[in-house]
């Protein structure tokens, strides 16, 4: 008699039968799902990569003081936005005004002192032709000295010959003497003046071409000492215009660090202006998933601050010249006998569209997800 708590064979082989197409079935959807999921990825995803490790950065535009002295104005605050041009903090500029007062007289001075080079060019011109006049005279008085010498000569040679015969006294000999020699004094006497003269043109023909140097070559505008207190004079301008400090960029400002009354020096950071409509993506991929980047790439970014809904467009414009560890402070020394292999990142630089950008600003430092269309 068979035991009632056992299973007819036939019931059995039913069941067995039953599992069996169960499996199948299940064997044959998931080979079903493993095969597309294959075809869907060959198809499409293996075109993409992407990333969640990605923030937004931007070139910050940092304002600092151009000129110093106290900060007499603040026009800003923190978070406010601004435009290129928009005057941001006054610096009191009393200095400035002095400084360009001061740059204005010494101009003006400069003007006065070539214009004088200019005039004293005539006077030494007339003052060197009075002086080779004086030459000129100079050479009469020894022509005509020299012939009262010749003369006195033959006047003294002819008395000392009848002075023998008794022909002439010793007092006209005497005379005939005295004649030479003062003849011969009076042409040494000319030829000094003559050297004195010459002397006298050459000192006014130095300081002519002196006076010419100056002048030579260049109007009284066009003048090296006028040019000098020109940009003596714009660089004190110039000083005074920074008194006003502006916005470089278009963006908002942030780590405002300035008060009223504040003595601020040439150089001294005073607030940063972040240009969120000119906002960048930093993605940092897997050194693996770099093989088909390019630059020109199309990019499609979601941000945590506004959820996937909004889809953000953009380009790669380009890879970083090490990976993030490479420049780090302190970098990896993988040299060391502890080695352990870590997948690096490399960050990859991508612009945004300022139409994305316009409808749905972003600010530095948020989270964002990259995908990468390496087909393209």
């Amino acid at each position: 008699m068979s035991d009632p708590a056992q299973p007819a064979p036939a019931t059995q082989v039913a069941s067995n039968a039953k599992r069996r197409q169960q499996l199948t079935l299940l064997g044959g959807a998931v080979a079903i799902g493993v095969v597309g999921y294959g075809a869907w990825w060959l198809a499409f995803d293996s075109h993409y990569v992407e990333t969640d490790d990605a923030y937004v950065g931007a070139e910050t535009a940092q304002v600092t003081a151009l000129s110093p002295g106290p900060v007499a104005k603040i026009f800003v605050s923190e978070t406010q936005a601004v435009k290129a041009g928009d005057p941001l903090v006054i610096i009191d500029d009393a200095d400035a005004r002095i400084a360009v007062a001061q740059a204005e007289a010494a101009l003006g001075q400069a003007e006065r002192k070539v214009k004088g080079y200019f005039a004293s060019d005539t006077a030494l011109a007339g003052q060197f032709e009075a002086r080779q006049a004086d030459v000129a005279r100079a050479d009469a008085q020894i022509t005509a000295a020299k012939a009262d010498v010749e003369r006195a000569r033959v006047d003294l040679s002819r008395r000392q010959a009848l002075v023998s015969q008794g022909a002439v006294s010793g007092d006209e000999l005497t005379a005939a003497q005295n004649r030479f020699a003062n003849a011969q004094a009076a042409l040494n006497a000319a030829q000094a003046v003559r050297a004195q003269a010459l002397a006298s043109r050459d000192a006014a023909l130095g300081s002519r071409e002196a006076n010419t140097v100056l002048i030579s070559g260049a109007s009284v505008g066009e003048n090296p000492e006028v040019l000098a207190a020109r940009a003596r004079l714009e660089a004190a301008r110039l000083s005074l215009a920074r008194t006003v400090v502006r916005a470089p960029v278009d963006g908002v400002v942030a780590r405002k660090s300035v008060q009223v009354g504040q003595q601020v020096a040439v150089g001294a950071p005073m607030m940063a202006v972040v240009p969120v409509r000119e906002a960048y993506v930093d993605a940092n991929f897997k050194e693996v998933q770099l093989k088909k980047v390019v630059p020109g790439q199309p990019v499609v970014l979601t941000s945590d601050l506004y959820g996937g809904g909004v889809k953000f467009h953009g380009k790669v414009k380009g890879l970083a010249g090490g990976s993030g560890s490479a420049f780090s402070l302190i970098p990896a020394q993988n040299a060391s006998g502890n080695w352990i292999k870590v997948v690096q990142r490399v960050p990859v630089r991508i612009t945004l569209d300022p139409a994305d950008l316009a409808k749905h600003p972003l600010r530095v430092g948020l989270s964002m997800k990259a995908k990468i269309d390496v087909a393209k």
